[in-house]
């Protein structure tokens, strides 16, 4: 089992929105040296829904070949299309990716059962880890937790991404799962507690600008250390709110290049930070101690 802190990377565009290659590496090599415990590619945050289907396979491979084991690679393969899914989900087999991240299928609106024969098919498509992923603000569409728990019983569904936020739904996913089927927060301001009531860790939007310390406080919150973990989190809340000042990735994404780290590109129909969050976003960045 993957644990601890595992950043939901962007994926670094030029100004002509192409894809940034030699600045995805250097972000790669950023999180291995900075204690991040996987690189989760090509999902939201990596503007997975605007890459073409040949790009998506590359970037995939890309990070892995890049990695060369030294950390894990969770792709992201979800669609609305149970073809489409199965389609990236083998992609990413293929080349030698971890495992896979699967989001809800978006704009459908499939009822509970749709949703599991959806993620059976996919897993038994594909031979490869498969984590599911809830995320009904983006989707329109949340996968409940009894609906959870009889993916949970197919044996290469491996875990979820929960990122509603609700911890009391995360603790009762937390009691009735099956051992050794990982629960991950996908709500990077609530995370601390999700780990802290038994969850394995974070796939997160912080960790992208703050590694480091995204992954000390992760490691403090699965050791138990309350204390440790919550004055580490309490640095790092500015930026789990302001990074989402806009829809993600854009706030996220003009941090980066703050930093010195990417290239100013996104594409549309997403833009670039409204200059009225730029002030912020920084303050915020300041307290965390980035810049």
């Amino acid at each position: 089992m993957i644990t601890g802190s595992m950043v939901a990377i962007v994926t670094p565009m030029n100004t002509d929105g192409s894809i940034a290659w030699g600045d995805l590496e250097k972000l790669i090599e950023f999180h291995i040296e900075n204690d991040t415990s996987a690189i989760v590619i090509v999902g939201t945050t990596g503007e997975s829904a605007t890459l073409d289907m040949a790009e998506h396979e590359k970037t995939i491979k890309f990070a892995v070949d890049l990695t060369a084991g030294r950390i894990p690679v969770i792709a992201g393969t979800g669609g609305n299309s149970t073809s489409e899914a199965i389609h990236l989900t083998q992609a990413a087999k293929r080349v030698g990716a971890d495992a896979v991240l699967i989001v809800t299928p978006y704009y459908n609106k499939p009822p509970q059962e749709g949703l599991y024969q959806h993620f059976k098919k996919i897993a038994e498509s594909v031979d490869i880890p498969q984590i599911l992923y809830n995320v009904p603000g983006r989707t329109a569409v949340d996968l409940l937790p009894e609906t959870t728990l009889r993916l949970a019983q197919i044996k290469n569904i491996v875990g979820i991404k929960e990122a509603t936020g609700d911890i009391e739904r995360a603790k009762y996913l937390i009691d009735n799962a099956p051992e050794g089927f990982a629960l991950y927060s996908g709500d990077d301001a609530t995370a601390l507690e999700f780990m802290l009531a038994g969850g394995h860790g974070d796939i997160s939007v912080t960790a992208n600008i703050s590694p480091k310390a995204m992954a000390s406080m992760c490691q403090a919150a699965l050791n138990g250390d309350r204390e440790l973990a919550e004055r580490l989190n309490d640095s790092l809340m500015p930026l789990h709110k302001k990074l989402f000042l806009e829809a993600n990735p854009i706030p996220v994404k003009w941090a980066l290049n703050q930093m010195g780290l990417i290239p100013d590109g996104i594409r549309l129909p997403l833009v670039t930070l409204d200059a009225r969050y730029h002030e912020p976003l920084k303050q915020a960045m300041i307290e965390a101690g980035i810049i």
